[in-house]
């Protein structure tokens, strides 16, 4: 297995002259912006997975009060 120290520097080395054809003077966001905004999306993919998850759990017929009710039907019926 060949040293990966040397395969990386050897990558950086033919990438070099390619960085070097880029306008200076024009900002980009780079190799680390792409990096922070895939990051990004997977942690937003993971949390939109886990709300669903949650909120299928989520029961939203609001159980009855019966005695709440009958409370109710007593009063009704002594006023």
């Amino acid at each position: 297995m060949p040293d990966m120290s040397a395969s990386v520097s050897l990558a950086v080395t033919h990438l070099v002259p390619l960085a070097k054809e880029v306008d200076e003077n024009k900002v980009t966001p780079g190799v680390l912006g792409f990096i922070v905004f895939a990051v990004m999306a997977l942690a937003v993919w993971g949390l939109m997975k886990s709300m669903s998850k949650h909120m299928n759990k989520v029961d939203f017929k609001e159980a009855s009060d019966t005695e709440a009710d009958q409370k109710a039907d007593a009063a009704a019926q002594r006023g």
